[in-house]
């Protein structure tokens, strides 16, 4: 049947393409349609507690888009009227980026940051410095004293040494639009800043918006790759068939697939750029076998015609190809089962993607080359396969020679020192700042830079839930959040924290006109109650409520992280959990986790499980389709060794290099699990091929690595030299998936060329060397063994 359609594609070639174009036409109009943007509620997986948590309380205690600016000098401190106006006018200005939270604007400069003072009348809050700024040398001095008295601003938004003030911004997510929010905040920078003073910028807002800026760099780049590709391909291949088909192959899968992603309402984030080239380089794979088998035939001779020639090497290939992309295919889907919406669309876009190959990647080559005329012409004098044929020769050898037994071996301890070694991989961040961007980027300078004057500008905010209205005055709960405090910032990475419990010992140590002792909540919930209350009635509506909620039934204990490794939010969050078990609240229960570091938490957990599940299931998949499109389990067994290989050396280059499992590298992950197996499937079923027409298993391995694996070679070196031009990103996450793809390639193709003949030639599987050799070398190993 399936020869029956293959000789109905060729004989119907207009048809065909005719019908190509429609498709690719129409996928061209819905693909106009896709906005190339991040939407950071697809980033998190929306019904982990955390998330919930996060979305419940987020208005009150801050969400996970907050920005913080800090403004050092250089020289003297900031108590000057020139950098506190400065400090004034970016306060003022940052609350009118659009999608800013007027609401959650914190700064020496705002309403927020008051002196708690007692007067004739009773507890005033009166803001440190608004409307107005100081006018005198006195003004001044009286300002340093109310800093220097104040905890919640001392050492939280004016540092220590008087050098650095802090201002924090939350975003709505609804209305954060990255890239117009990087325009306003730069135009915000490079008009306030000077030589004597420097402004830095940190926050997920901030980072994608970096993402945004380079975007114009990733469009060269990509650019820059199809140029590379189209001169690899052409110096290799030597003609203009065997280097345009593949591209066109590549180049109509991505438009259909695009075009999928606008039929759905999907956006593109800026970063599945590296899913985009891994699928790109599977196009290029397929294409390339085809024609180069439909070459090898036309030009030995063994087909006379270009349409017997094509119908015969897609009659071939056939097999292995739709084999390779049902499992890349597969490989991809199993990433949606990780319940995050951008992997989600990443897992449906690329599935569908891949299946696509079968008809742009397989069918499409195959028909197109019935149109290539004979004999082929070359279209320049450099002749690269020569020293291909020779290299093809040496694995050859060792596949053949005495050395297939080195090669197990040495394959078997590579495996098993790398699965060792892997097992450091770690989920999440590995890395303080962030991994997108590398360590010497402006971001991830800000960030250290920030983190080590200030106690952190990652946060974590848990709720404190009592069973009812006013629970929270009593200070047995105060106690317990206080306690909770304490024992979280003995963690080095807290830099400190902050609840109500900071705020009622102010309020009741000024009732006491200042005396230190009375430090302290009140001894009663009703004290407690009046002690908010004076703080309420002399501050503006929602000040307490960044605190406790007005019922007193919920109150937040924020703490601020130095950076968000995922090392780090493991540690926060198993901390929190072990003092709560130990602890538990008398009248409540503390909810976990909101904040950026709290949304981070619930990533890095829903990732540790998917990895784990995409993978089996991505294994699961390649055995069974192996297992039924040659008609037995042994067949799947045997393609799981280069998979394993690959990904084992691929984990132990992500541990030793400090690259995390997260969100932008479990879908590569994934897909290079298919991405391992594909080339052996190639060479493995050549040389099945040849020993159903030779008999001779050391021909049909010569042979089979000639044909196959020439074509193995050929996109190896394409695709490598490529994919090299990522190294130069100023997106640190692309330059190392470039590294990692390089590697996955260079790993895979080893495998199908070496290894994996070598393993058919000591073990002569019966699926590959037919079943009356496959017994007797069972039946002569059993007799050896014996």
């Amino acid at each position: 049947m399936i020869d029956k359609v293959l000789d109905w594609c060729c004989a119907s070639r207009k048809t065909v393409v005719v019908a190509l174009l429609i498709v690719t036409a129409v996928m061209a109009a819905f693909a106009s349609r896709v906005e190339i943007k991040t939407v950071f509620g697809d980033l998190l997986p929306r019904n982990h507690p955390f998330v919930k948590v996060n979305e419940q309380f987020k208005q009150a205690y801050g969400g996970s888009n907050i920005v913080s600016i800090m403004i050092e000098v250089k020289e003297g401190d900031i108590l000057n009227l020139p950098v506190l106006a400065k400090i004034k006018k970016i306060t003022e200005e940052v609350a009118l980026i659009p999608g800013a939270d007027p609401f959650q604007v914190t700064s020496l400069a705002s309403k927020k940051l008051k002196e708690i003072t007692a007067t004739t009348e009773g507890i005033a809050t009166n803001p440190l410095m608004w409307p107005d700024l100081p006018r005198t040398d006195e003004d001044l001095y009286e300002l340093r004293r109310a800093i220097t008295n104040n905890p919640l601003v001392y050492g939280a938004y004016v540092s220590r040494d008087f050098k650095a003030a802090l201002i924090t911004v939350d975003f709505y997510d609804h209305l954060l639009d990255y890239r117009v929010f990087y325009d306003s905040i730069t135009h915000i920078i490079n008009e306030n800043k000077t030589p004597d003073i420097e402004i830095r910028v940190v926050g997920e807002p901030m980072l994608y918006g970096w993402v945004i800026h380079y975007f114009g760099e990733t469009e060269r780049l990509f650019l820059g790759t199809i140029v590379c590709l189209f001169l690899v391909l052409f110096v290799i291949a030597r003609t203009w068939h065997g280097t345009i088909i593949p591209l066109l192959a590549a180049g109509t899968s991505a438009v259909w697939a695009i075009g999928f992603a606008g039929a759905l309402g999907f956006n593109l984030d800026p970063l599945v750029v590296v899913v985009a080239f891994l699928i790109t380089a599977l196009a290029i794979s397929n294409s390339i076998q085809i024609v180069q088998r439909f070459d090898h035939k036309l030009t030995a001779g063994i087909e006379p015609t270009s349409e017997g020639a094509a119908r015969a090497a897609l009659k071939k290939l056939f097999r292995p190809a739709m084999l390779a992309v049902v499992a890349d295919a597969g490989c991809m889907i199993v990433v949606a089962m990780t319940p995050i919406p951008v992997l989600q669309k990443i897992a449906f876009i690329g599935g569908f993607w891949v299946l696509s190959l079968a008809f742009c990647a397989v069918i499409l080559p195959g028909v197109a080359t019935t149109w290539i005329k004979g004999p082929i012409r070359f279209a320049h004098p450099i002749n690269l396969k020569g020293p291909m044929h020779v290299l093809l020769r040496g694995c050859s050898y060792l596949a053949t020679s005495q050395w297939r037994h080195a090669v197990i071996l040495a394959s078997l301890a590579i495996l098993m020192s790398s699965g060792i070694y892997a097992l450091n991989l770690k989920v999440g961040d590995a890395n303080p700042g962030s991994p997108i961007l590398h360590s010497d980027a402006t971001y991830n300078v800000d960030a250290r830079a920030l983190n080590s004057v200030f106690q952190g500008a990652d946060r974590m905010f848990v709720v404190l839930s009592g069973d009812k209205g006013d629970t929270i005055k009593d200070p047995a709960m105060l106690s317990n959040m206080e306690a909770l405090q304490r024992y979280m910032e003995a963690q080095p990475e807290v830099g400190g924290s902050l609840s109500i419990v900071d705020v009622l010992p102010a309020v009741n140590r000024t009732l006491h006109e200042g005396n230190p002792r009375y430090l302290e909540p009140g001894p009663n919930a009703g004290v407690n109650g009046e002690l908010g209350y004076l703080f309420v009635s002399g501050s503006d509506p929602g000040d307490l409520q960044r605190y406790v909620s007005p019922d007193y039934r919920n109150a937040s204990v924020t703490l601020f992280l130095r950076d968000h490794q995922g090392d780090t939010i493991r540690s926060t969050v198993a901390r929190i959990q072990e003092f709560t078990a130990a602890n538990p609240p008398p009248q409540g229960e503390y909810l976990l986790a909101g904040g950026l570091a709290g949304v981070l938490a619930a990533v890095n957990d829903v990732i540790l499980a998917g990895q784990i599940e995409a993978i089996a299931f991505a294994l699961l998949i390649l055995v069974l389709l192996a297992a039924v499109t040659y008609r037995s389990l042994a067949a799947g067994t045997f393609f799981m060794i280069p998979v394993v290989l690959s990904n084992t050396l691929t984990f132990s280059y992500m541990a030793y290099y400090g690259i995390g499992m997260n969100i932008n590298t479990l879908p590569v992950v994934a897909l290079g699990i298919g991405l391992g197996v594909d080339y052996s499937f190639y060479v493995v079923d050549a040389i099945r091929e040849e020993m159903h027409h030779d008999g001779d298993l050391n021909r049909s391995i010569r042979d089979a690595l000639h044909s196959a694996g020439m074509g193995v070679l050929t996109t190896v070196l394409t695709l490598v030299v490529s994919v090299s031009l990522w190294s130069f990103s100023s997106l640190r996450l692309q330059s190392e998936m470039a590294a990692l793809i390089a590697i996955w390639l260079t790993i895979s193709a080893a495998a199908a060329l070496i290894l994996m003949p070598a393993l058919v030639y000591v073990f002569k599987p019966a699926f590959v060397v037919g079943r009356r050799q496959g017994a007797a070398k069972m039946t002569a190993g059993l007799v050896g063994a014996a």
